[in-house]
């Protein structure tokens, strides 16, 4: 899997979001695009698919916009990068994906380097699944404040 450009956006997307909003206030896409110097179009591409997985909630009128559905602490990367790439694994593999798969891959029960990718795999999910988006906001703001002297 290479994480294409659905993924990578939707997360500068999401941590901008988690940024610029508070409480019940909403962000607009005009302006997470803005700052993100990234299509309009295709935030509102984005932020549908990351509203149907239930990570944001949108409202209309004048002051709508979009925040998210949950705290920060409890979107994890793999969250939004599920919610727009679908499956994350690095490695495709018959004999790993499942039991219909299996049956393709000639030789499955008896693959040893079948256990190399199930453990890439693993960790590659291990690992955005604990990358939450306040570790995120948190970095943002380190980055963002000016450096003491």
């Amino acid at each position: 899997m290479k994480l294409s450009t659905k993924g990578r956006y939707a997360l500068r997307a999401m941590i901008d979001l988690a940024v610029n909003s508070s409480g019940d206030s909403t962000v607009s896409l005009s302006s997470i695009a803005q700052r993100q110097h990234l299509s309009e179009a295709y935030l509102e591409q984005l932020a549908a698919k990351l509203k149907k997985s239930g990570l944001v909630v949108s409202s209309r009128g004048a002051a709508g916009g979009y925040r998210l559905a949950k705290p920060a602490g409890e979107i994890s990367v793999g969250d939004v990068l599920r919610a727009c790439e679908g499956d994350i694994n690095l490695v495709s593999c018959p004999g790993i994906t499942g039991a219909e798969d299996a049956k393709a891959c000639i030789g499955a029960d008896a693959c040893v380097s079948r256990l190399v990718w199930v453990r890439i795999n693993e960790s590659v999910r291990d690992t955005v699944d604990h990358i939450f988006l306040s570790d995120l906001v948190e970095e943002s703001r380190r980055l963002a404040a000016p450096a003491s002297m």
